[in-house]
């Protein structure tokens, strides 16, 4: 989708380097901080291999390597993530403009569990930048400092929209009757 053509072409262009910018620990944050954005398990290779170009990119044009490439990938990884949210947007708007109006997809299989489900759907209907301080903060378990390092905002700024964000995660759990 949004996220194959460039990533190809950076699997193809490192094909048997060895010279991978990501170890182990930090692709798995990666992929984590993907999933937890919304992007599908079919498109998480592609998310990590967009990951990997920025780093490369930024490498190449010779900047300095981030201070925490660590946080430095997640907060890639999560903007990615909303652009895929941007994306799936237009393309729902999209259909619904040629055909008639449908229903959103709602992911099924895996998460079992309700509390579960009843986070996914709640992250889903934050705004962009509540859901990536969310994210950012609790799967990929970022400090709000370093949050708001990578993401060029105040400190403040970052603990205001986690207030928010988890104030209404809350209120939907209690609505929903989860918790």
């Amino acid at each position: 989708m949004l996220l194959r053509g460039r990533a190809r072409r950076v699997r193809e262009a490192h094909a048997g380097t060895g010279d991978d910018p990501l170890d182990a620990a930090q692709e798995r944050r990666v992929r984590a901080v993907l999933a937890l954005g919304g992007v599908p398990q079919a498109d998480l290779p592609d998310g990590v291999q967009q990951v990997r170009l920025r780093l490369l990119e930024r490498a190449a044009s010779g900047r300095e390597a981030p201070r925490d490439v660590s946080a430095w990938a997640a907060v890639v990884a999560s903007n990615l993530a909303m652009d895929w949210h941007r994306a799936k947007r237009r393309q729902e708007r999209l259909g619904e403009r040629l055909a008639a109006l449908r229903q959103p997809a709602h992911p099924s299989g895996e998460d079992t569990s309700v509390l579960s489900v009843a986070v996914a759907q709640g992250l889903d209907e934050l705004p962009d930048a509540q859901r990536q301080v969310v994210v950012l903060r609790f799967y990929a378990d970022l400090p709000v400092r370093s949050i708001a390092e990578q993401l060029g905002v105040p400190e403040g700024t970052v603990k205001s929209r986690l207030h928010t964000a988890v104030r209404a995660l809350r209120a939907r759990l209690h609505e929903d009757e989860v918790v």
